[in-house]
């Protein structure tokens, strides 16, 4: 490497900025066409995405070629290509489905009647129900259905193709009701929780990075015509590297509305999608449908630290020295030193107790430690509040 490429670097080669996101260079990423002629595997192209047939894949993938040749086709659907794919009967036995339905309904309902629903993060309160952490609520309500749903191979070929082995499934339920209006477009996790302001502090690689971390996936419980308002996307949008800082935007927001697709599924039918790919759930316009999804979030198993620390005993310890050290060397100092001990990443935690209310991260370990340096809580209190915030993801 020369000398000029280790120092030639700017500010603006390192860091997106929020007055720099401009449409037309999203438009002229996403205005394309997805070529059927290019792909080995899929069985049609619809509305520019491409489509699987599970029923075909699992009759003539039959080999580990076979399989290695399918997940490298999927990988560039979802890096460079259109940044998704449907699959149709990703489950094969509705039976599976309809089961694990009853699950979810029953958790609905049992949330209803403790005053417990949880509204969706992108959409206004009441219109949908959502089960958060669907996935351990319903390996502990029935353990056979789990097992027979999650034994799906479909899940994991298409895991194992974007993330590798050894993947952390979790899994929130989504009911769009009769009549709930659309989701606002959005990115999703781990940038697309963040404000515009929290996301423009990480570099520009890291925007790179996020989107490769993590799986989307949805998984239909019901025949959902587009009456009933199945997820709209901008296909081949997660090329466009700023999208993390554009899409709250509203010329982003009217670009999507104008050019977003909205695909049917049926019972047991599956997408998959890269997180940065705009896309929204939809209007439910139909009269009697309550339109269930699955949604997956797939996450690598890279996402983790190496070494099994005590943050909360050591925020506790440093309290009193980081209130002295505010009072001789100012604010500055003091979050240097939060930033080295406590958690400065605010997942995963009971989203039950914790909603990403539009989209947003509940604080963190060291927003609350910061929060009682600046407001002078006593020790005592900070124990308190970090020991439920310790609680809430334990």
């Amino acid at each position: 490497m020369t000398t000029e490429a280790l120092t030639g670097r700017t500010g603006d080669d390192v860091w997106l900025r929020q007055q720099e996101c401009r449409l037309e260079d999203l438009r002229g990423l996403v205005e394309v066409t997805t070529e059927h002629a290019d792909l080995t595997f899929a069985d049609s192209v619809v509305d520019n995405v491409p489509v699987y047939d599970c029923l075909a894949i699992r009759r003539f993938v039959t080999s580990p070629e076979d399989r290695r040749a399918l997940q490298a086709e999927l990988t560039g659907v979802l890096l460079d290509g259109p940044g998704l794919a449907v699959f149709r009967s990703a489950f094969e036995d509705h039976g599976v489905v309809d089961r694990a339905t009853r699950v979810f309904n029953e958790i609905i309902d049992e949330q209803r009647r403790t005053g417990q629903g949880s509204g969706d993060h992108y959409a206004k309160p009441g219109a949908n129900d959502r089960v958060w952490n669907a996935l351990e609520k319903f390996a502990l309500r029935d353990p056979e259905a789990f097992a027979a749903y999650y034994a799906n191979d479909l899940i994991a070929l298409v895991a194992t193709a974007w993330l590798g082995p050894a993947y952390q499934v979790t899994s929130q339920v989504n009911v769009v009701n009769p009549g709930g209006a659309a989701q606002s477009p959005h990115r999703d996790y781990h940038l697309g929780f963040l404000t515009d302001d929290a996301a423009e502090q990480f570099p520009r690689h890291v925007h790179r990075l996020s989107p490769v971390l993590t799986l989307q996936g949805a998984i239909a419980h019901c025949d959902m015509p587009v009456e009933t308002g199945p997820t709209m996307y901008l296909p081949y949008s997660q090329r466009y590297e700023a999208g993390f800082l554009a899409w709250r935007r509203p010329e982003f927001s009217a670009y999507f509305d104008e050019h977003r697709v909205q695909l049917a599924m049926g019972t047991g039918d599956a997408i998959f999608l890269s997180p940065a790919v705009f896309h929204a759930a939809g209007h439910n316009r139909s009269a009697d449908t309550k339109r269930m999804v699955n949604l997956l979030q797939v996450s690598s198993a890279f996402g983790r630290a190496m070494e099994q620390i005590d943050r909360e005993s050591m925020s506790n310890a440093l309290y009193p020295s980081l209130l002295a050290l505010r009072a001789s060397a100012g604010d500055g100092t003091v979050r240097n030193a939060i930033a080295a001990s406590a958690e400065g990443y605010a997942f995963p935690t009971s989203l039950d107790e914790e909603p990403p209310i539009n989209g947003l991260a509940p604080p963190s370990q060291a927003d609350v430690v910061w929060q009682a340096v600046e407001a002078g809580w006593g020790a005592d209190r900070l124990a308190t509040e970090l020991a439920a915030h310790t609680r809430r993801r334990s």
